[in-house]
């Protein structure tokens, strides 16, 4: 990958870990919650909903900071771009779609055939033999 490239993802990742973490920090500041929010179960409610809200985006925003993180360490390294699986370039469509990808089109498409792959086979597993013969 041309080096002009490599810096201007690295930028890119740049940019987004400082917006997340100031994110973070909006959303820790907006996590108390005011006893006047719990005067009745509705209140409680809406202030449970809300706070459930909080942190799935917090958790949401935290995965992805992993993952710029990772692809600012791969940048350090000199492996941006490469697949993780079969060491061929990624190419630079899949990138700019999905920064963080670290499996070329062809792995990843596979991936998610073992993965599916295995999911049916669980859902048959777990719901029983009648199930699998009665929907195969």
């Amino acid at each position: 990958m041309r080096k002009e490239t490599v810096k201007r993802f690295k930028k890119l990742f740049e940019q987004e870990k400082s917006k997340l973490l100031f994110s973070d920090k909006i959303l820790r500041d907006d996590f108390s919650v005011n006893t006047d929010d719990r005067l009745d179960e509705i209140d409680q409610a809406t202030t449970d909903v809300e706070q459930s809200m909080r942190v799935r985006l917090c958790n949401r925003e935290a995965f992805y900071l992993k993952k710029v993180d990772e692809a600012l360490q791969r940048i350090e390294e000199g492996v941006f771009g490469e697949c993780d699986e079969c060491g061929e370039d990624i190419e630079l469509r899949r990138l700019e779609a999905r920064p963080t990808a670290t499996l070329c089109v062809s792995c990843k498409e596979e991936q998610e055939k073992k993965e599916n792959h295995m999911a049916i086979g669980r859902e048959l597993k777990n719901m029983g033999d009648s199930f699998s013969r009665r929907y195969a």
